[in-house]
């Protein structure tokens, strides 16, 4: 089972070959170029889909950005989709997917990353059902449950940096702020990076993500990484999958 290798030893991360490259997905009648990037969280995925925007021309689509847009932009679509996840309900797939389409459609790049989605089997067969897009590949960050747990526990650690202001001290210790009439506070992490919630994603993750990873590996379209490695690291095993992606500087 792949879950179990994250932590054990991994494949060596297979370059794509040219063929790969010209994946013959439509998306109307443009062609576009689809990566699926599947992990665990803290697997840091969002992390290295960063370094491969920047150093491979991809855009970056992130499911869960799209959906959060939509409930924003104030649009009847929006209010069903925020209604539902207040109601503790699923979006359908076909929701999600037509956001993906709709950006990559509007988007003039032909090379997308699509980031946790397909979360489960049915989206998956959605996805490919609707769109007729089969991905070029699957980019896979294997690492173990102990590593990720440390590192998204290692989001709630504090850092301080103090200075003084007219009114008060200063403490920051990143990212949410809490202003007092002397102290300012900034913590770090998510409101679901504690241990439990931690252990439930990982155990969503294992019995729904996972079978989709299995389904692309038996065809032979997973590319796993290594990524309990340090960054830099991680990154020059993407840089070697994505090689054929490379920016031509004119």
């Amino acid at each position: 089972m792949l879950f179990k290798a994250m932590g054990t030893v991994v494949d060596a991360p297979a370059v794509v070959t040219e063929k790969e490259v010209v994946a013959e997905n439509m998306l109307g009648d443009k062609k576009v170029t689809v990566v699926f990037v599947l992990g665990g969280p803290g697997s840091g995925k969002g992390t290295q889909c960063s370094n491969i925007v920047e150093h491979f021309g991809f855009t970056h689509l992130s499911a869960g950005d799209l959906l959060r847009a939509e409930i924003k932009s104030g649009s009847e679509n929006g209010t069903m989709i925020e209604n539902m996840i207040k109601e503790g309900k699923i979006v359908p797939s076909e929701v999600t997917i037509k956001l993906l389409q709709q950006a990559m459609i509007k988007n003039e790049n032909d090379k997308f990353l699509i980031d946790g989605f397909p979360r489960n089997e049915e989206n998956r067969a959605a996805f490919e059902n609707v769109t007729k897009i089969s991905p070029a590949f699957v980019l896979f960050f294997n690492c173990s449950e102990e590593e990720m747990e440390r590192r998204l526990l290692g989001r709630n650690e504090v850092s301080f940096f103090t200075y003084v202001l007219m009114f008060g001290l200063c403490v920051l210790i990143k990212t949410t702020i809490f202003v007092f009439p002397t102290i300012c506070i900034v913590l770090q992490g998510r409101v679901d990076d504690n241990i439990e919630t931690i252990r439930k994603r990982f155990k969503v993750f294992v019995e729904s993500s996972l079978p989709v990873i299995e389904y692309y590996d038996a065809k032979d379209k997973v590319k796993k990484i290594d990524a309990a490695k340090p960054i830099p690291e991680v990154f020059e095993d993407v840089k070697a999958i994505f090689a054929p992606y490379a920016k031509v500087i004119v």
